[in-house]
């Protein structure tokens, strides 16, 4: 998980964990690659608007690499209207706008990692 502001991180992580998902989180994406590559996420949920770095051109360079392109990436965002981008090359697998339904928020993620079994 991955969202500059520290307030909706610690939200996410606390609805997740208490639906029994191990979490990683991060505030920035300046280690992003190498995070994932240590602990090897089945999901990344991930902000657009990173402070200085851009959700969508971080999930873009994911989907355009070997190791990282069958990583089901949610982008969240408060900003953009993501639906007319995820039929696009290097787009995320799904979005969620906020403000989101916590409901909404679970069943994208059980959906995102159901379709990895």
């Amino acid at each position: 998980m991955l969202d500059d502001d520290e307030d909706i991180l610690e939200i996410l992580v606390y609805l997740l964990k208490k639906e029994g998902y191990e979490i990683w989180s991060r505030n920035n994406g300046h280690t992003l690659q190498d995070d994932i590559a240590t602990f090897k996420p089945d999901l990344l949920l991930m902000d657009v608007l990173l402070g200085e770095l851009n959700g969508m051109e971080l999930c873009s360079l994911l989907k355009h690499q070997p190791e990282t392109h069958m990583l089901p990436i949610i982008l969240i965002s408060g900003t953009h209207d993501l639906s007319a981008t995820l039929y696009l090359e290097g787009a995320p697998d799904d979005f969620l706008a906020k403000p989101f339904d916590v409901i909404t928020l679970l069943q994208k993620v059980e959906k995102k990692l159901a379709r990895q079994d």
